[in-house]
């Protein structure tokens, strides 16, 4: 529809453009990026009878407006916040109908950091190595959103059936007091002591405020290595923990580099960074080491 889309009324701290990212092109130094919260990603286009696939508006703390430039549903997931339709008050979590001219807000997020905003057909964004992420690290993608951007909207599937909002409303659990990280050890945790392998085990750390799409930077004690130096340039899977020569665990997700030098001491599966996405800044993390890494059974990370 020639004018048709959302424009942008207000930007919050940061939201992009983000669907379920371009995975492959590591080879090229191309990161996977796309949604941190996958799974409220894929729930927001559940709710509107999208394919998981289509994009979204990913928001940080402090939520964003739309107005729709046509008719379209919308609905708001991920960290819970309050909703509003023209200053009227709708629902999180339910598919809400927009009429041409409305103004969506989003405010700040209650519990957790990222809220994503889905509509009817998808954010249509020029899709590049054949995603629509915005990518920060690479810069690949829609740039991170500004007042007065116009977005298009994809052509709307059939309505969602009926009760499917009710059956999957709120799903959202409130983020735990700490979050806890499950590791698999290695491939590096040989570059590291004992004493560094149990402070990784035992240890309380904070999520840091420095901390971003690029990764979840932590404070806490340092992890003592065994060796010097750092290791030539090599792969970093998402869900990497790099330990830089401070001694502070990051944690690597969507944007994040896919080479790297400094000793990874564990590897946290994708299925559990959905949480890390939503660990405010203060929040306490612990590592629960669940294989035995380089040094072998009794020797390693666990």
């Amino acid at each position: 529809m020639a004018g048709g889309g959302l424009e942008t009324v207000r930007t919050g701290a940061l939201t992009t453009v983000q669907d379920l990212g371009r995975p492959g092109y590591a080879h090229l130094g191309v990161p996977r990026s796309g949604a941190l919260d996958l799974a409220a990603h894929r729930l927001a286009n559940l709710l509107l009878g999208n394919p998981q696939h289509a994009a979204t508006l990913e928001t940080t703390l402090t939520g964003c407006a739309v107005r729709a430039l046509e008719d379209t549903v919308a609905v708001v997931t991920g960290a819970p916040c309050q909703v509003t339709v023209d200053g009227r008050p709708a629902p999180w979590g339910q598919p809400v109908r927009l009429r041409a001219g409305a103004v969506l807000d989003v405010g700040a997020a209650t519990h957790g950091v990222r809220s994503y905003l889905g509509f009817a057909g998808g954010v249509d964004a020029e899709p590049v190595l054949g995603s629509r992420a915005t990518d920060l690290l690479s810069g690949l993608g829609p740039d991170p959103l500004s007042e007065g951007d116009v977005l298009p909207l994809g052509s709307p599937p059939p309505p969602p059936l009926a009760g499917r909002a009710v059956a999957y409303a709120a799903p959202w659990a409130a983020p735990p007091r700490e979050l806890v990280l499950p590791v698999s050890c290695g491939p590096r945790d040989d570059w590291f002591t004992p004493e560094g392998l149990r402070t990784l085990r035992t240890g309380t750390y904070r999520v840091s405020a420095a901390s971003n799409r690029i990764g979840l930077r932590t404070e806490g004690p340092a992890l003592t290595r065994a060796r010097e130096g750092e290791l030539a340039s090599e792969g970093m899977p998402l869900g990497a923990i790099q330990v830089p020569p401070e001694g502070r665990p990051v944690i690597f997700l969507a944007d994040h580099p896919t080479t790297g030098g400094y000793p990874v001491i564990g590897v946290v599966p994708p299925w559990a960074l959905s949480a890390a996405a939503q660990a405010v800044p203060g929040t306490p993390v612990r590592f629960a080491p669940v294989g035995a890494g380089a040094h072998g059974a009794g020797q390693g990370c666990p």
